[in-house]
C-alpha cells in the first residue's frame, strides 16, 4: 500500500535521506522545527480550497537549507524561533560533536608570590605592632627617678641600676616555703648592679650588700620631706630598706659620682617564673658542690639545668661561699647573664609558645622607673647577653679592705671606674 499521498513524488519530497529518499547521503544536523498546523481548511476541503496533491495522505515538508525552515523562517515568513541547523550540545566547540574546549590560563605565579609576601608582611607587621603595645602596656612604671635630687651629670652611654628584691608580694604560704623565703614584712635588697652599656663594651658591676656607703641628704619617696644627711654610714642595702629604690639610686649616685639613667627590679617570684618559662637555665656548679640549708640550694658539681625554684636557691646562697657576699655577687653575675643568654636564643625568640609565656613573666614580675621603655629593656638584655659571651665585662666593685663588717671602696680604682664609664671608655680597673 502507498503512503504518500496521492500525487506527491520524490522530487516533491526532495533529495533527503531516510525513509523512501533516494539518495543515500545523510543529513546534516538540524534543529527541532516548529510545524504549522495549516489554515481551516487547508487541507480539509474547506469551502474553496482543494486539497493539495498526495500520494498518500501526508503532507509534503520543505526541505532544509532550500528556504522553507532551514534557516529559522518558514518561507511564508514564519519564525520559528531556532536558529538554523543548531543542535544543542552538538558541533559547537567544545561540544561532543566537534572542536576543543580552550585551554585554561596558567596560574600567574608572579603575581600570587607578591600578593602571598604582602599578606606575609602585613601579618607579621599588625602582629609586631601589637606585641608592642602588649608588651608596653605590661611594664609597671612605678619608680619616679624626678624624686632623686642633686644628681650628677649623664655621661655617654647607658647606666642600668638592676636590683633583686627578696620581696613576697602575692606569693602564697606553700610557695614561701617551697622558695625558702621565710615570711618577712617588707621589702630588702640582696643584689645590686650597675650594667653599662656603651660602643666600648658593656659593663656589669656587682655591688655588694655590705659596702660601706653615706646616706646623703635626700627627698621622701611618700612625704617628699628633705632629711639632710649627717653623715651617717651604713650597708648599701639599708638604703633600699629605709625608703626604697629612689633613696637606693641616690645613695649610689652620691658615693660613686656616676648618673643612673635608668632602674630596674624583680622580685623572688618573677625570678623563678622567668627562669621556668625558658625552660630552665644551663649553669655549671664548681668543684665540690653547693649546699645551703637557709637558701635551700644542694647541687653537685658539674653541669646541669636549674630550674626556677634551683635558681633562686642558687643566687641566694651565702653562708656555703668561702668569700661570703663576694662569692655571691659573682654568681648572680653569672647566672643573669646566663638567663639573658637563654631568653635571646632562637629556640625562644622564634617560638610563640617560649616566647609570649617568657615575656608575659618576666613583664609582670619588673618593676622600673617612669622613663623605662621596651627598647631599653632590650638594650639592658642584649648587654647582659655580651657580658656572658665574653664581648662585655664583669666585676665586682673594688674593695679596699672592711670596717665595722662593711665593705669599704678603692676609692682611687672606683674613681677611675667611674670616669671611664662617664667617657664610654674601655674599663681596664679589674674588682674583686
Amino acid at each position: 500500500m502507498n503512503d504518500w499521498p496521492e500525487a506527491w513524488s520524490d522530487e516533491n519530497r526532495g533529495n533527503r535521506y531516510g525513509r523512501g529518499s533516494a539518495s543515500a547521503q545523510p543529513e546534516g544536523a538540524r534543529a527541532m522545527r516548529q510545524v504549522r498546523r495549516p489554515a481551516s481548511g487547508a487541507y480539509g476541503g474547506g469551502p474553496g480550497q482543494s486539497a493539495p496533491p498526495h500520494a498518500g495522505g501526508v503532507p509534503q515538508q520543505p526541505a532544509y537549507g532550500s528556504g522553507g525552515y532551514g534557516d529559522g523562517t518558514a518561507a511564508d515568513g514564519y519564525d520559528s524561533g531556532y536558529n538554523t541547523g543548531q543542535v544543542y550540545g552538538g558541533g559547537g566547540p567544545g561540544g561532543p560533536g566537534g572542536g576543543t574546549q580552550e585551554p585554561r590560563p596558567a596560574p600567574n605565579w608572579r603575581r600570587r608570590i607578591k600578593w602571598t609576601a604582602i599578606t606575609v608582611v602585613t601579618v607579621l607587621v599588625v602582629t609586631t605592632i601589637g606585641t608592642y603595645f602588649w608588651a608596653d602596656s605590661k611594664l609597671n612604671r612605678e619608680v619616679d627617678l624626678s624624686k632623686v635630687i642633686d644628681r650628677p651629670d649623664g655621661g655617654e652611654g647607658t647606666n642600668y641600676l638592676i636590683v633583686g628584691s627578696d620581696s613576697r608580694a602575692g606569693m602564697s604560704a606553700e610557695e614561701k616555703k617551697k622558695l625558702h623565703t621565710g615570711s618577712a614584712e617588707g621589702k630588702r635588697t640582696d643584689s645590686m648592679m650597675i650594667l653599662h652599656t656603651g660602643s666600648n663594651g658593656d659593663t656589669l658591676i656587682s655591688l655588694p650588700r655590705d659596702s660601706d656607703v653615706e646616706i646623703p641628704t635626700f627627698t621622701g619617696s611618700e612625704s617628699g620631706k628633705t632629711y639632710k644627711g649627717t653623715g651617717r654610714h651604713v650597708k648599701l642595702n639599708a638604703a633600699y630598706a629605709e625608703d626604697g629604690p629612689e633613696l637606693l639610686v641616690r645613695t649610689v649616685e652620691f658615693n660613686t659620682g656616676l648618673r643612673i639613667d635608668h632602674y630596674v627590679e624583680i622580685g623572688f617570684a618573677g625570678f623563678a617564673s622567668i627562669v621556668d618559662a625558658v625552660g630552665g637555665v644551663e649553669i655549671t656548679i664548681p668543684k665540690g658542690g653547693m649546699k645551703d640549708t637557709k637558701s635551700g640550694a644542694d647541687f653537685e658539681a658539674g653541669k646541669q639545668t636549674l630550674n626556677g625554684e634551683e635558681a633562686l636557691a642558687f643566687v641566694r646562697t651565702r653562708y656555703a661561699l668561702k668569700a661570703s657576699d663576694l662569692d655571691r655577687t659573682k654568681n648572680q653575675q653569672k647566672f643573669l647573664a646566663a638567663l639573658a643568654n637563654q631568653v635571646a636564643t632562637p629556640g625562644t625568640l622564634l617560638n610563640p609558645f617560649k616566647l609570649y609565656p617568657t615575656m608575659g613573666a618576666g613583664l609582670d614580675s619588673l618593676i622600673v622607673d617612669k622613663d623605662m621603655g621596651l627598647f631599653d629593656l632590650g638594650d639592658m638584655f642584649w648587654a647582659m647577653k655580651s657580658v656572658n659571651s665574653g664581648d662585655g665585662k664583669s666585676m665586682n666593685m673594688p674593695i679596699s679592705g672592711s670596717s665595722g663588717g662593711n665593705l669599704v671602696w678603692d676609692k682611687a680604682k672606683v674613681k677611675t671606674l667611674v670616669e671611664q664609664l662617664k667617657n664610654d671608655e674601655t674599663v681596664t680597673v679589674s674588682g674583686n
